[in-house]
């Protein structure tokens, strides 16, 4: 079944001194576009994430925030710079020999001075963590898919209704197309008698040839044949599963322009009048299909 581009999804994983929160956000776009949010220690991890993405969704707008507590950063180490330490030390011996104050030198003053205690580097292990921020985002990955199913479930009962109403419309047309040669001779004496009266003696076979001309002119018994079958392409295609927001958005195109030829063809007010209302529910259709993967 089809599969709406909009949905909401959350997941929490927590292990040893770690936990991971993912929320996944997607909205309506013409191509897949991934926004990322991940803590900077993180970074290397960004094209791993994407391509997990990439491949179970095809089109839209994915907005990913990660967030990760790791309690074991709360314990730090740090290094001591010891050159600049005995640099600072043998400066202020030098200071207090110079202004002759006969005090001690304290750990605190060299311990405070810039740069001689620091945090050290730690490097991270960011594959070590990897395991568990990729069940995180796939948890979150089907639940997203769930919410999507679920949306393209009620969006595919209303094509199903508006395409019952288009497939009874377009019966409508066809039976009122038939017979066209009587429904234009009928129109031709009327014309005439009309612009004529009884001045002019009315010749039926030559009547009848015109009236096949503009029968022939304005069949559409193609364009009938080919809507049917745009309709039977639409259903098959919303049933297989597979992604089928721009082939569903090309076919409704096509259903379009040959409604387009019919309304152009057609002299019948009723046809036309139906014609206009089936666009009307193509166009609504076509509204829902921009928001299909």
């Amino acid at each position: 079944m089809i599969k709406s581009m909009t949905g909401f999804a959350r997941s929490e994983k927590t292990g040893e001194n770690i936990e991971v929160v993912t929320e996944i956000r997607s909205y309506n776009s013409k191509n897949l576009d991934v926004n990322l949010r991940i803590p900077h220690d993180y970074l290397s991890l960004e094209e791993k994430i994407k391509r997990l993405i990439s491949d179970r969704i095809s089109r839209g707008r994915i907005e990913i925030r990660i967030e990760i507590k790791n309690s074991a950063n709360n314990v730090r180490e740090f290094e001591i710079d010891e050159g600049k330490a005995t640099a600072y030390y043998n400066a202020l011996m030098r200071l207090k020999n110079i202004l002759k104050i006969d005090s001690g030198i304290s750990l605190d003053i060299i311990s405070g001075a810039e740069g001689v205690i620091k945090p050290a580097c730690v490097v991270k292990d960011v594959e070590a963590e990897w395991p568990l921020i990729e069940d995180s985002l796939e948890e979150a990955m089907c639940r997203l898919d769930e919410m999507r199913k679920k949306e393209g479930e009620f969006i595919a009962g209303d094509f199903i209704s508006r395409f019952g109403s288009i497939e009874k419309s377009l019966s409508r047309i066809e039976n009122e197309s038939r017979d066209l040669p009587l429904y234009y001779k009928e129109r031709l004496k009327e014309r005439i008698s009309l612009l004529a009266g009884d001045m002019v003696e009315l010749d039926a076979g030559r009547i009848a040839q015109e009236a096949a001309f503009l029968a022939d002119r304005c069949d559409i018994s193609e364009e009938i044949v080919r809507a049917k079958s745009h309709i039977i392409q639409f259903n098959m295609i919303m049933n297989s599963g597979e992604p089928a927001g721009r082939k569903l958005n090309f076919l409704l195109q096509e259903l379009n322009r040959e409604f387009n030829t019919m309304g152009s063809k057609t002299e019948k007010a009723l046809v036309s009048h139906t014609i206009v209302d089936v666009k009307s529910e193509i166009e609504k259709i076509r509204e829902q299909v921009q928001n299909i993967e």
